[in-house]
């Protein structure tokens, strides 16, 4: 157990002005409120706080955070308030407690909604104050250490969101060594056998790589000495999870990894790293595309460091990291190693504000997002994938999640530039716009102002901020049409009744509809008719509550004259004419041709889906919400078909029904054919066609050929 006096002498090795008067106060306070309290190993439920402010202190933190640490579950499980907190040792130090107490009630593996709306309570408390995070992994890291003495489903689901939340969190601050515990400790949960399979084949490797590791460090430091430098060096295998996720990755045995160890040199200065990487590479094969430059492109966490591979002694292949010691020290403390607090303040140091970027953006992600699903699948992706570097045509540096395209730049850039994004080039040359971007690309974005989002970009866009701004502009133009189609709904409805739709909407009528209908407005209202969410006969009914608004609504004699001459745009139903509006919809159950028979459907979100008459899934669907429709006069549409032909298996009888469209006019798209058991050819044939009555021709032809037995629409 970590005492206070190892406390004290941590803070006072890298901090020799902290108030250790607060911090004394501060463990004999939390050790009175805790005490007679136990934890599930039967311990003095005390041990837990302090062992949290040891982990504070490695990370070399402020009084306030040690303070926040010893004091960090009284609020939770005592009768002491935040204020009392505040009171006695300062408001600092009550607003760190406030902040874990509040993250303490998270719960990672809820449901997703309830998630999401977690993690966003996580990262207001981050942006306000990253040391309440810090204290929330210390304490984390502690509970880890000591998960054997909890049931066998809390360890799961604790480990479980370890190893998605908080360890990749540890490592977007940059807290390498706690990462990568946490990592080990959740593996040793979640996959028990495996981890214990590991942990033999390492040991029983250990003492011969304990020597190798021993050797290559004094050949490095030997050769690098005899340079000039002033270097050290170490090299350690890599941690457990880290061997396991490899051998996952390339689908391999423990046998099958070989380059797991990994060796550390410490020199005086970045061209000292360069320099050393030269020494390093003319002594040792270096292995082609193992080079990895983290000083002149650091990480989105300011991780600096040269990495390469390469062929050492034996013939065995070893990572070498190559550094400055202060980077070293960034790269094991991470935000903690230049976060530097002086007493009662919380602002960073200027020059360190770009640590945080990355937090800034999913602050603001998450005050644009509203569907929690969407808000927590895109700062999984945001937030703990892997980085590619790319540049701006002046040669500004931009950092993207793996796997980010063009588009995904252009939303980076403005909104206005993802919107109207039409082309990209990449290194001078024209790409796609899913082009996945690689490390190194300059990436010109061209734009067009007709180019405006699609639905397709959504299945390869990346980033959080490129998906949500173009389901954005796909759900305006959406209410938009939806707008459009119920208002010809509800006007269709009042038509039927022989009732006047302008009067309607001119009456102070339509706003009470609106308001009864639970709708804020008349346009919301003719949306929820265009989404399917209230019938056109509701909004008439509502309309017609009053006796007295009958008469008040009947068209006038201008109107219906009006009406004779120039026919009721929706009599007989609602006319397709603009069949690539989202709002209408062709079943691909049955597929409906211009001059098929149809019926249309009001489906919940997805304006109307039409289909033949006949079709046996749209007699399924509930009656309430099936309206007449109709095909234009004027429409002209290539629909797909699909034709089955049964055959006599016989040589020519696919070029004769082959000639039979090429006769018609039509081009077959794609074909299927085989021969069944019965010795008979199934034949499934794709086009395109304009008009039924055209594809009765077709079928026709098809069936008077000889060995044709059936046709029929698939």
């Amino acid at each position: 157990m970590v005492h206070l006096t190892d406390i004290v002498d941590r803070v006072r090795g890298y901090h020799s002005q902290a108030d250790f008067e607060l911090i004394n106060k501060a463990f004999v306070f939390s050790s009175q409120k805790h005490e007679g309290q136990k934890r599930k190993s039967g311990e003095p439920y005390f041990t837990h706080p302090v062992a949290v402010a040891g982990i504070i202190t490695e990370m070399k933190l402020d009084t306030a955070s040690v303070c926040a640490a010893l004091l960090h579950d009284v609020v939770e499980d005592t009768d002491v308030t935040v204020k009392q907190i505040e009171d006695m040792f300062g408001t600092e130090v009550g607003f760190l407690v406030d902040g874990v107490t509040k993250l303490g009630k998270i719960n990672f593996t809820c449901k997703e909604d309830q998630q999401a709306e977690s993690f966003r309570k996580m990262l207001v408390a981050m942006a306000r104050d990253i040391r309440v995070l810090l204290v929330k992994l210390a304490d984390r890291l502690d509970n880890m250490r000591t998960l054997e003495h909890m049931k066998p489903e809390a360890q799961a689901r604790i480990a479980q969101e370890t190893l998605e939340i908080f360890a990749p969190l540890a490592g977007r601050l940059g807290i390498n060594w706690l990462k990568s515990e946490l990592e080990d400790l959740s593996f040793r949960y979640l996959f028990p056998e495996a981890h214990a399979d590991l942990a033999v084949k390492t040991k029983k490797v250990s003492r011969d790589q304990d020597r190798y590791i021993s050797d290559v460090c004094k050949r490095l430091q030997k050769m690098l000495i005899e340079r000039g430098f002033g270097a050290d060096c170490s090299g350690r295998m890599k941690h457990l999870y880290s061997i396991y996720r490899k051998m996952r990755q390339t689908n391999c045995e423990f046998e099958q990894v070989h380059d797991v160890l990994a060796f550390r040199v410490l020199v005086e200065n970045v061209a000292d790293c360069y320099a050393a990487l030269g020494v390093i590479h003319s002594q040792w094969t270096p292995i082609p595309g193992r080079f990895k430059d983290y000083i002149a492109l650091p990480k989105p966490n300011l991780y600096q460091s040269l990495h390469t591979t390469v062929i050492g002694p034996g013939q065995r292949r070893i990572e070498v990291q190559i550094r400055t010691r202060d980077m070293h020290g960034t790269a094991e403390n991470g935000i903690a190693a230049h976060w530097k607090y002086k007493e009662r303040s919380s602002g960073p140091d200027s020059k360190d504000a770009a640590r945080f970027a990355w937090l800034r953006q999913l602050m603001e992600f998450q005050h644009e997002v509203a569907d929690p699903a969407e808000f927590i699948d895109s700062v999984k992706v945001d937030l703990f994938s892997d980085e590619v570097y790319v540049f701006t045509p002046k040669g500004q540096l931009k950092v993207f999640p793996r796997g980010a395209t063009p588009i995904d730049f252009a939303y980076s850039v403005h909104s206005e530039v993802g919107d109207h994004c039409s082309g990209a080039r990449v290194n001078g040359a024209i790409v796609p716009l899913r082009y996945a971007l690689h490390n190194g690309d300059t990436i010109e974005i061209m734009t067009s102002p007709q180019q405006h989002p699609s639905k397709d970009w959504l299945d390869f866009v990346i980033t959080g901020r490129a998906r949500n701004k173009i389901r954005g502009h796909i759900r305006a133009e959406e209410h938009r049409r939806s707008i459009k189609l119920g208002r010809d709904l509800v006007e269709r409805a009042f038509h039927k009744k022989d009732m006047s739709f302008a009067r309607f909407l001119k009456s102070g009528e339509a706003d009470r509809v609106a308001t009864a209908l639970k709708s804020q407005s008349l346009d919301d209202l003719f949306a929820s008719v265009g989404y399917g969410r209230v019938a056109a006969s509701e909004v008439y009914d509502a309309a017609m509550q009053d006796g007295t608004s009958a008469d008040a609504m009947r068209p006038s004699f201008i109107e219906r004259t009006v009406r004779k001459v120039t026919g009721d745009s929706t009599a007989g139903g609602i006319r397709i004419d603009d069949v690539d509006d989202v709002l209408i919809r062709f079943a691909q159950c049955c597929s409906p041709l211009p001059g098929d028979a149809i019926t249309g459907w009001i489906t919940r979100g997805r304006g109307v889906t039409v289909h033949r008459r006949g079709c046996l899934k749209a007699m399924e669907l509930d009656p309430e919400r099936r309206i007449d429709v109709s095909w234009s006069e004027a429409v002209k549409i290539a629909r797909p078909v699909a034709l089955r032909v049964t055959t006599a298996d016989r040589p020519g009888i696919l070029a004769n029904v082959s000639a039979a469209f090429t006769e018609s006019g039509l081009n077959i798209q794609e074909a299927n054919c085989r021969v069944g058991a019965d010795g008979q050819g199934v034949n499934l044939f794709q086009f395109l066609v304009d008009d039924a009555a055209r594809l009765q021709v077709l079928m026709r032809k098809i069936q008077g050929l000889e060995g044709v037995y059936t046709v029929e629409r698939a």
